[in-house]
């Protein structure tokens, strides 16, 4: 018998609620976007619905601008692998803005960040953010004056 391929959607990307990543609720979407405010703590990335390919492996990747670590070494992409959980499996891959450099704040942010998801050595999810540093008028504008 042939083997089932799996199907794959992207169901959201873009900045999302709080997520905590012992539980096992997935982070609400807030926007949309691939424009991300390099304020901290600010949740982005993406959600993949995965059918027919349980117990697969994926492979994901978050590649970032030069973000620095606390002792001021520019930290490697964020890599691992995980084994799908079901034959209709929901999966999160995001970051979050932080102040890891109290020298350049959060510039060492700034720029794009490539996320990506491999199954069975093919690219199944891409997305690049672009986080940027607010202008005082973009502030202002996303307080409503």
């Amino acid at each position: 018998m042939a083997k089932r391929s799996p199907v794959v959607e992207m169901t959201s990307y873009g900045i999302y609620k709080e997520w905590d990543s012992h539980s096992k609720h997935l982070p609400k979407i807030q926007e949309f976007t691939t424009k991300v405010p390099a304020d901290e703590e600010v949740e982005f990335g993406y959600i993949i619905n995965i059918k027919k390919a349980k117990g697969e492996v994926i492979e994901f990747c978050i590649e970032h601008p030069g973000v620095l670590g606390k002792k001021g070494q520019v930290l490697e992409p964020f890599t691992g692998d995980l084994h799908v959980g079901s034959n209709d499996w929901d999966f999160y891959l995001g970051d979050t803005i932080q102040l890891l450099d109290p020298i350049n704040g959060m510039e060492s942010n700034i720029g794009k960040w490539r996320m990506t998801i491999t199954l069975g050595g093919k690219v199944i999810a891409d997305k690049t953010f672009d986080v940027y540093a607010r202008d005082e008028g973009e502030f202002w504008k996303s307080r409503g004056f």
